[in-house]
Order: structure tokens, then sequence, then C-alpha cells
């Protein structure tokens, strides 16, 4: 079944390449970023497949882009099997901003705000708008994961008893809804050991809260939340020095994705599945 997929920052770099490899698998896919008219290798994709990308406007920090946004969404999302209104799979929460340059005792409030707009703020924001755009899990296994329908949600799944509840009759796998808020371990408090990058720190630590809560927000539906470490990619933002090329971090990032479940909704990973710490 092709799943409808929505990728923030989409006009290059990593988001540019999570529409390369989902476009590759065969998935639909809207990208969102500030100036379509500019995204030249975004929109050399959708010429590309046509059909299967759509590309939308999006600035994540303005309130009247994202409501735009939200206005355009269902009439580009692909239809259901049955011919309901699309719904959708996948939210990459990829756009971000970094501020280069910033020194301990010459900090500015306008750059903190603006990281903290675009870094946690507006993904938070848009990831509560798109709730209701988000696909349920099928009933019957939303009531074996978290305890029954309708329910208050008082803490996450058990590991076990998902892996335990019946799939789907022809034994395929279930393919889960997944909101994956792209962080980084610069985010992380307990990795703190130098001041750098400030403004973009802060806001990735705000915006890893964001996660831990919209996954108990959206837990009692099946849906997934995941705060993702890329790695250092080699992206503009990445810089001279990174390492990870970037279809590599990409790569890593979906297996992380497709093989999330339940019970680590909520949690900080890295490009290749592992946990990082708060």
């Amino acid at each position: 079944m092709r799943r409808n997929c929505l990728v923030t920052g989409a006009n290059r770099g990593i988001g540019l390449e999570f529409v390369r490899q989902l476009l590759a698998r065969g998935e639909h896919v809207v990208a969102a970023c500030r100036h379509p008219g500019k995204a030249t290798a975004l929109n050399g994709l959708a010429g590309e497949h046509p059909g299967r990308l759509h590309v939308l406007p999006l600035d994540v920090a303005e309130p009247k882009s994202r409501a735009n946004l939200l206005h355009e969404l269902p009439l580009v999302l692909a239809e259901a099997e049955d011919g309901s209104p699309g719904k959708l799979d996948l939210v990459v929460n990829n756009a971000g901003v970094l501020h280069s340059g910033e020194r301990f005792g010459h900090m500015e409030q306008a750059l903190l705000e603006d990281s903290l707009r675009t870094n946690a703020i507006g993904p938070f924001l848009l990831s509560q708008a798109l709730a209701p755009l988000l696909r349920d899990i099928e009933g019957e296994r939303v009531r074996n994961i978290v305890g029954g329908a309708g329910g208050a949600v008082n803490s996450l799944p058990d590991t076990r008893s998902v892996d335990r509840a019946p799939g789907p009759a022809d034994g395929t796998q279930l393919r889960r809804t997944v909101v994956a808020n792209i962080s980084s371990q610069l985010g992380s408090i307990a990795n703190t050991t130098r001041f750098g990058t400030p403004s973009y720190a802060i806001s990735k630590a705000a915006q890893n809260m964001a996660s831990a809560l919209l996954a108990r927000a959206l837990g009692e539906r099946g849906i997934v939340v995941l705060a993702l470490h890329p790695g250092w990619v080699m992206t503009e933002m990445g810089g001279e020095h990174a390492t990870l090329p970037t279809a590599d971090a990409v790569r890593g990032l979906l297996a992380v994705i497709d093989a999330a479940r339940p019970a680590q909704s909520g949690s900080f990973l890295d490009w290749r599945g592992e946990s990082l710490p708060w």
C-alpha cells in the first residue's frame, strides 16, 4: 500500500534526500519548503514523478503559512484504497535553522527566538494541527496496545505485549504512522560538554520535550513519535568537516522509522537506532 508522507525543509540536504528515498520506495510524497520556486532539485523530482510528488510552500515558523499548508494538504493526499480521503502515514519534521558564529557574552535574543520558533515551536504546532490528518492504527490493534478503546493512556505500551499482538490476517507486518522530528545530539543536556551553537542546542532540547509530549498526546491512536539524531551529515548545515553521507544518514533514519514500535514512542534515537541521553 502506497503511503502518504510529508517532509518539511525538503528543498535541500536531509529533507531532499528523504524525498528521493521515499519516492524510490514508491511512496506518495508532499514536500514542503519556504520557496518552492527556487527549489530546483525538488521541482526536478516532481517532473520525474508526476502525481506522486507535490511541492507546497511552508515557513514552519509562521502561523499563516502552517494554516495554508493545512488547507492544501487534503487536496493532494492520495486517497485510501477504499476511496476514502487520504491520511498521512509519515511526517518528517526536518525544517530547521542553525545560526553560526554565536559566542557567549554576545548572544542576541532575536537569534534565540528565531531558533525556537523554527526548530521547536513551529514543528510542535504543525504536528498538533496535522493530528486530524494522521492515520490511526487499526482499531483492534489500538485496543491491544493501549489497553482499551477510549481509555486513558497512563504509560507507554509494553514492547512484549505489542510483539504478541496478532498481525493482519495475511501475516504481513502492520505499517505504523510515525511523526519523526529531526533533532540533534546537540539538544542532549546530558551530553553537553562545551559552550557551542547555543540557540540551536536550546531549541533542539525544547524540540525533544515536544516530541515526548506529542508521544503522549498521540499514543492512544497508536501513532509513534520519535526524536531522531541524523548524525554529523555532509550537508550545508553540517559543514565541511561532516563525516556521514546524506544518503547513508537518511537510509538509516528510514530503517529506524520502519522498525519503530509504540513502546518506543517518545524515544530519542540516532540514525542507527541507538538511544541517546536526554
